[in-house]
């Protein structure tokens, strides 16, 4: 019998945790302040981490501790009691991808199992078997191989070894993540878990001679984009994925918003459960596929799966928007009245498109708002701000509501 697949999802901070577990994630992977990699989110400090540890595991969820940077020797001092108070915290696994701090888990924290970053690189099944010897329960396997010789590995590997595979997000222009282009540009280091992202820049090529002349790779009025990846969508891939043997669904975006974190989530829980519910031969439903044409995203591919590489985005070093984030409804009053909190402008008389926890989206119409005053105001305009809401449909709380951009 074939075992769904965990979902597992992003965060960077508390409000991305709360989305990831009320929208489906049977998991979630985020930092603590040291050892990480992606030092721009905020992160989790002992004590938010000792609460989304709590949080989790009253949900039946699980916690994954990020712990992928390739630490300097400087560093190594502070990993012992790094790694055992993440242990008495309560977290799950540890995502390592240097061989030095996964002795030091194994020796500090052995109760906590040992998950191989996709950091590591690994291509092949020998890899997988030898990671799996010395005490790894998981590999996620690099970006850069195809679905064949994920199965290949699957089929190879200890029947035990999980496998770990990312299916929604940013990609990166280098092997597995391990780039050195913001390092030389702006002395960020990206394996470090501080990238500026400079494969998203505009580049143009000089000649020695000419100087002040630039000459554009290639013809483009918006400009010339040389490492600007296409983010990957797996979503109408599901069965491909789970026939290929993978354990869990990987979403990326701990840099990312509680929006982006729910909206995936959402996506990703209804198309596995769909597929599970429904078997062979498989449709997704079209909505499933629209909620992530909701959140800001590049133009899709999907990646190395099906052999080839995903491209770049050449026309455009941003992002596609067609959803801004409305607002997220804190509390349902009544059926016509909610409390939510603002997050991007909307107005009375707006269209809204609500997605609740583990739910379909569906429309509502604003039909006023009041303020903490008690004030009626045509628009939310500030961030954050409460506002009372009536509308012709009641809204669940913990739903995100959305403003389709004109």
């Amino acid at each position: 019998m074939i075992k769904k697949p965990e979902i597992l999802s992003p965060a960077g901070d508390a409000e991305c945790l709360r989305a990831a577990l009320s929208f489906g994630a049977d998991a979630v992977f985020l930092a603590g302040r040291m050892f990480g990699m992606r030092s721009s989110p905020k992160n989790f400090d002992a004590d938010e981490l000792k609460d989304a540890c709590a949080s989790a595991h009253a949900a039946g969820k699980k916690i994954y501790l990020t712990c992928n940077t390739l630490p300097r020797n400087g560093e190594l001092a502070a990993l012992p009691d790094f790694l055992a108070a993440a242990q008495d915290f309560g977290v799950d696994a540890f995502i390592i991808a240097d061989l030095g701090v996964f002795e030091s888990a194994k020796r500090y924290a052995p109760k906590v199992a040992r998950h191989i970053s996709t950091q590591a690189g690994v291509t092949n099944y020998a890899s997988a078997t030898v990671l799996y010897n010395m005490g790894a329960s998981r590999i996620v396997t690099a970006r850069e191989i195809p679905l064949d010789e994920i199965a290949e590995i699957r089929a190879k590997a200890p029947k035990e070894l999980e496998i770990e595979c990312f299916v929604h997000g940013a990609m990166c222009v280098s092997f597995s993540g391990r780039c050195l282009i913001s390092s030389y540009l702006t002395g960020r280091d990206a394996n470090r878990g501080d990238c500026a992202q400079p494969c998203r820049w505009k580049y143009h090529l000089y000649e020695e001679n000419r100087k002040g002349q630039f000459f554009p790779v290639e013809e483009d009025d918006s400009g010339t984009f040389l490492y600007n990846s296409r983010d990957l969508c797996m979503i109408e891939h599901i069965p491909e994925l789970v026939r290929a043997g993978v354990s869990s669904f990987k979403i990326e975006g701990r840099a990312k918003s509680a929006y982006y974190t729910a909206v995936t989530t959402n996506a990703y829980r209804k198309a596995v459960d769909e597929y599970f519910e429904k078997g062979d031969p498989f449709s997704l439903s079209p909505w499933i596929k629209e909620e992530l044409e909701k959140i800001s995203h590049r133009e899709y591919s999907t990646g190395f799966y099906f052999g080839g590489e995903p491209g770049q985005s050449t026309g455009d070093g941003g992002y596609i928007r067609h959803y801004d984030n409305a607002a997220v409804c804190e509390k349902c009053l009544d059926d016509e009245t909610s409390l939510v909190s603002q997050r991007n402008k909307f107005w009375v008389g707006d269209t809204l498109d609500v997605l609740p926890p583990c739910g379909v989206p569906f429309l509502i119409k604003c039909l006023s708002l009041t303020n903490a005053e008690g004030e009626s105001v045509d628009s939310a305009p500030h961030p954050t701000e409460l506002l009372t809401m009536h509308s012709d449909k009641p809204v669940p709380a913990g739903s995100v509501l959305r403003r389709r951009r004109v």
